[in-house]
C-alpha cells in the first residue's frame, strides 16, 4: 500500500495544499486510496456519501475550492447530463482522474472543455496490484483510447497462451511486476498460484492479470477486456469493450454494456444493452446500422435491448452477470 501511494502521488504530482473530493466508497480501493494519499502528503480530504445529488457536489467543489476530483465513468456520465454545468466555477480543479472503466471519447471531450487547464488522467488497475498504468495528460489528445504507460516502479508486458511475450499490437494477457503486486490471496494458495507465477528474475513472482490487452510500439497499453468476458462467436473472439466503445460514441447513447449469451448456432451471440440519453430518440435499427458501419460483421450485436438503466455495484462497476 505504501509503494502504491508513493507511486500514485508521484505521477499525479500531488501537493500538500491539495483539497481532494472523495465521493467514492471507502470500501472501494480507489476511494480508500484517496484517504491514504491525503494522509501521506498532508492534503485535505472532503468526504461525500455519493454522487447521487450532482448539483450539490458541484456546489461543494466551489465552496471548498476542490483541486482534485477522482471519479468513475458513471459519475462523469451523470455530470454530462446536467444542463447548468457552464454556470459553475471549476477554476480550482487542478486534476481529474478516472478508473474502473475506460471513458468514451465524448466524455473525455466534455471533461477537457469543463475543467479547462486541469490535468486529466485515464488509469487502469486491479485489486491484486492497485493501480498499474496511467495516461499522461499530455498524451490524452493523441492516444485517447489508451489506459497509458506503467506507473513508476512497475513493469508490464503481454504474453500469448504459451506465456511467450508478443510483439506490439498483438492482443494477449497482461503480466505485471513491481512492488505493488500482492503477496497472494488470504488462505487461498491454489488461487494465488494461478495468478502469481515465477518471473524472469530468480525468486520473483509476477502477476498474471487475466486481462486481455495490447501494447503499441511506444509502450502504451490498450485494455481489450477481462478474460472471463471475452465472447467466442462464430469461432472468433469478441471483446465487449470494443463493441461498447462504438455504441457509446453514437449520438444519444448514454451507456452501453455488451455480453455473450448462449446461441445454438454461434456458440455465443453478442448481445447489447443500451441506455438512451433523456430526451433523445434512438432506435434499435439505428444502433445496428451504426455498428455495421464501424465493426466487423462477427462483432455486430445479434440483439440490442434498450433499457432505462444498467445494473451496477456500489463502486459503479457494471454487473454483467446480471445481464447475461
Amino acid at each position: 500500500m505504501t509503494a502504491a501511494c508513493t507511486s500514485i502521488t508521484s505521477y499525479l504530482e500531488l501537493r500538500e495544499d491539495e483539497v481532494i473530493l472523495n465521493v467514492l466508497p471507502l470500501a472501494f480501493d480507489y476511494g480508500l486510496y484517496q484517504m491514504l494519499m491525503a494522509f501521506r502528503i498532508g492534503a485535505r480530504l472532503v468526504l461525500e456519501r455519493s454522487f447521487a445529488f450532482p448539483a450539490q457536489i458541484l456546489q461543494v467543489i466551489k465552496d471548498e475550492r476542490i483541486t482534485g476530483f477522482p471519479g468513475v465513468p458513471t459519475i462523469f456520465a451523470s455530470l454530462a447530463e446536467l444542463k447548468s454545468l457552464k454556470d459553475h466555477d471549476f477554476s480550482s480543479i487542478r486534476y481529474v482522474t478516472n478508473t474502473a472503466a475506460a471513458l468514451p471519447l465524448k466524455h473525455i471531450t466534455m471533461l477537457r472543455e469543463l475543467f479547462k487547464g486541469a490535468r486529466i488522467y485515464s488509469m487502469y488497475g486491479l485489486t491484486e496490484c492497485k493501480r498499474c498504468t496511467y495516461l499522461p495528460p499530455g498524451d490524452l489528445a493523441r492516444k485517447p483510447l489508451s489506459v497509458g504507460i506503467a506507473i513508476p516502479n512497475t513493469e508490464m508486458w503481454i504474453v500469448d497462451d504459451n506465456d511467450q511475450r508478443v510483439e506490439p499490437g498483438i492482443v494477449g494477457q497482461l503480466v505485471i511486476r513491481g512492488a505493488t503486486v500482492m503477496k497472494g490471496y488470504w488462505g487461498k494458495p491454489e488461487a494465488t498460484a494461478r495468478k502469481l507465477k515465477p518471473g524472469p528474475l530468480p525468486g520473483e513472482q509476477v502477476l498474471y492479470t487475466g486481462d486481455y490487452c495490447r501494447m503499441d510500439e511506444e509502450g502504451y497499453l490498450y485494455f481489450i477486456g477481462r478474460g472471463d468476458e471475452i465472447i467466442k462467436s462464430r469461432g472468433e473472439k469478441v471483446a465487449p469493450k470494443e463493441v461498447e466503445n462504438v455504441l457509446m460514441n453514437i449520438p444519444g447513447v448514454k451507456e452501453a454494456a455488451v455480453v455473450g449469451v448462449p446461441d445454438e448456432f454461434l456458440g455465443q451471440a453478442v448481445k447489447a444493452f443500451v441506455v438512451i440519453e433523456q430526451g433523445r430518440i434512438v432506435g434499435e435499427r439505428q444502433l445496428r446500422m451504426e455498428c455495421q458501419k464501424r465493426l466487423e460483421n462477427f462483432m455486430v450485436p445479434k440483439s440490442i435491448v434498450i433499457v432505462h438503466s444498467l445494473p451496477r455495484t456500489d463502486t459503479g462497476k457494471l454487473k454483467k452477470v446480471a445481464l447475461s
